[in-house]
């Protein structure tokens, strides 16, 4: 690419590049007709931003908090399976590029590094992990004590799966993960050996989960516990009267229930459920740091992104993440300074309206 990448998109055209067709569809494709994954992007394109004028802006931050620790940026790093198939450097070159950005990394159950080596190659860096429960709760107890023992500071649960979605584009390539890729932490928590298919994995999580379990492990959690799957006020009042620390609006980046409501809009319905009760995280779409400061005037505390740094992953290893992550900075730093804001608290409703029109810059 003639003068390097200048956004975003530019690092997924890079790793379309880099990859074989079959992974790089898995990592980028939706369910069914992909209308969620393709309105995940367009929706953020349909809210406006109403700038202040004539503020002291003499020093813009990015930094705010999460957990109630600081972080450089509001984006973090969301969980992404096997992410050796797009970089050797894989988690570990993920994690070591968040912590140099100053935010956090979700690290994902079926993850191909051990949270132990993650933790290793980020030892100052701040580490969540995500869970899929497992049918055998002492499968699910080990992978979270494995995490926690390693020193990640909360578990995010995912709700929106089991079962998996409709994965077309992975049914035309005939996908299937290479031989040599495993998920270590997983394997040993089955007492296995060799690799475990995605098919084999998704037969063992837990499909009968119900909000009880959700108490249940948040009762025996010794970290906050988020849930991420969340779309509806209904569904944030159950995570939170369940015992959750925190909610992430999220359809599992449109590869679940093609058709559902896109993130953008589910949003402000979850915020105003929620109330300030506990913190509200958001993904799904989210390419430009104009889509962060957005989603933090709708009230999320922070964003997760996932394609995004996969690809400068799967571009340029550690070196390709930590582009992105600054590119997201740079883009978030110049929305804050032209809104009028000195730092992401400073965001709120009054700065954002939905477009009154269709608008030919919102598709």
């Amino acid at each position: 690419m003639d003068g390097g990448p200048v956004n975003v998109r530019d690092f997924e055209r890079l790793a379309a590049e880099r990859l074989e067709q079959g992974p790089f569809d898995y990592f980028a494709g939706g369910a069914g007709d992909e209308v969620t994954l393709r309105e995940n992007d367009v929706a953020w394109g349909r809210w406006r931003l109403r700038p202040r004028v004539l503020r002291d802006l003499g020093a813009v931050s990015t930094a705010t908090e999460v957990l109630g620790r600081p972080v450089e940026l509001p984006v973090l790093v969301a969980p992404v399976a096997y992410q050796r198939m797009a970089h050797p450097e894989a988690e570990a070159g993920m994690a070591a590029a968040a912590a140099a950005a100053g935010t956090v990394m979700c690290l994902s159950t079926l993850s191909t590094t051990r949270p132990t080596e993650v933790a290793a190659a980020a030892p100052n860096g701040r580490h969540w992990f995500q869970l899929y429960p497992f049918r055998d709760e002492g499968v699910t107890r080990a992978l979270m004590e494995e995490a926690i023992d390693a020193g990640f500071e909360a578990v995010v649960v995912t709700a929106d799966a089991p079962p998996g979605g409709n994965r077309e584009r992975d049914r035309r390539n005939r996908f299937t993960l290479p031989p040599q890729l495993g998920t270590p932490s997983l394997t040993a928590a089955t007492g296995g050996e060799g690799a475990l298919s995605i098919e084999e994995t998704f037969a063992l999580m837990n499909h009968s989960l119900t909000w009880e379990d959700i108490a249940d492990l948040a009762g025996e959690c010794d970290v906050p516990v988020f849930v991420k799957g969340i779309l509806t006020a209904a569904d944030a009042e159950l995570a939170i009267a369940h015992g959750a620390a925190g909610v992430v609006v999220s359809n599992h980046g449109g590869r679940q229930l093609d058709r559902s409501v896109p993130t953008a809009d589910a949003l402000p319905e979850v915020v105003e459920a929620v109330a300030g009760r506990v913190p509200v995280l958001v993904d799904g779409g989210i390419r430009r740091g104009v889509d962060v400061a957005t989603a933090i005037a709708l009230g999320a505390a922070a964003v997760l992104v996932g394609r995004p740094v996969l690809w400068g992953l799967a571009a340029a290893g550690r070196q390709g993440v930590e582009e992105v992550l600054g590119m997201l900075r740079e883009e978030l730093e110049l929305t804050l300074a032209l809104c009028g804001c000195a730092r992401p608290a400073e965001l709120s409703h009054e700065h954002v309206r939905r477009a009154s029109v269709t608008s030919v810059y919102s598709v």
